[in-house]
């Protein structure tokens, strides 16, 4: 019998862009940062960054590991070096303590 607790889960990360205005991300550990004009987000596949104008989190739900964003997307760049941040330290994670 195989123990669950020991199987290791998929990575999950799927990106949704509709019309550069409605973004769809799933896989997401942590929201790092966030302001009109930039969002970094935790991945299971990395660091992503979004970048446009006048973006805003609609939906946040690190239970379901999902984010939805509204605004004008104009980049979305992974960047695996977190620049010495350790895991658990992004906003929210600072938010909750």
């Amino acid at each position: 019998m195989i123990d669950d607790k020991k199987m290791s889960k998929p990575l999950v990360h799927n990106i949704l862009l509709e019309g550069r205005e409605k973004m769809s991300i799933s896989g997401v550990l942590d929201v790092e940062s966030f302001n009109d004009e930039n969002i970094v987000i935790e991945t299971e596949m990395g660091i992503l960054i979004v970048r446009g104008e006048d973006l805003h989190i609609n939906k946040l739900s690190i239970d379901n590991s999902e984010l939805s964003i509204e605004g004008y997307i104009v980049s979305c760049e992974y960047n695996d070096k977190d620049g010495g941040k350790s895991k658990g330290s992004g906003f929210f994670a600072k938010m909750f303590r």
